[in-house]
């Protein structure tokens, strides 16, 4: 499989800057996503944590996840929009942290999942046709099936805290991938509508819960 050049820049840059947060303690800590920093004025955290990780798996996860998808963004749009997708997503996960975490000053979360999670759902909405295989599970998964239901465990772990993963920033990301592909690409109301539909009901599902305050 060919990688893309962008492709490439995005995963060594994620990959330098990790590992300066790996072995230093001080500038993980400054561009890390940190609520309190945020809100007192410190925006670039917003951006600057989707390059550092906790560890090599979380790391090796989100960039090997990328690598798979990235070019199916790329080779069925540009380079151009991938860039704007993948970035969006990254900030777009941010603000949903930051909007249900914005009382908790403590709060702080890493990582480039936001990011990769919209590339995962504009592709879902390009390519809904194909299949996903995962670990442990030796059968594949249609993409929108993988979609959907990681929305919904992505609501059920917001919803009970569960692990030490940033779900509202995987929801985030997926809500970003998600509208600006189709804000860019407005054809896909006609071509695959039925996806569209499907993958936006998490997505109203989750603002029901939230507008009910069950979230």
């Amino acid at each position: 499989m060919d990688i893309n050049i962008i492709t490439i820049i995005i995963i060594a840059v994620n990959v330098i800057i990790s590992y300066k947060g790996f072995g230093d303690f001080d500038f993980f800590e400054k561009y890390k996503f940190h609520v309190g920093a945020v809100r007192r004025g410190e925006q670039i955290r917003l951006f600057s944590s989707g390059f550092l990780h906790v560890d090599n798996a979380h790391l090796f996860f989100n960039m090997f996840t990328l690598y798979f998808f990235a070019d199916v963004v790329i080779g069925l749009l540009s380079v151009t929009k991938f860039i704007i997708i993948y970035f969006g997503s990254l900030i777009l996960g941010s603000l949903l942290s930051l909007y249900f975490h914005k009382n908790e000053y403590h709060y702080s979360a890493v990582g480039a999942s936001g990011a990769v999670m919209g590339v995962i759902y504009s592709a879902i909405l390009l390519q809904p046709g194909m299949s996903l295989y995962m670990l442990f599970i030796p059968i594949p998964i249609p993409a929108y099936v993988f979609g959907i239901g990681y929305l919904l465990y992505s609501i059920y772990g917001m919803k009970n805290r569960i692990g030490n993963i940033g779900h509202d920033a995987h929801f985030g990301g997926a809500i970003g991938g998600y509208a600006i592909t189709l804000i860019i690409e407005p054809w896909l109301f006609k071509t695959n509508l039925l996806m569209v539909v499907l993958l936006a009901i998490p997505i109203i599902l989750l603002y029901i819960l939230r507008k009910t305050g069950r979230i």
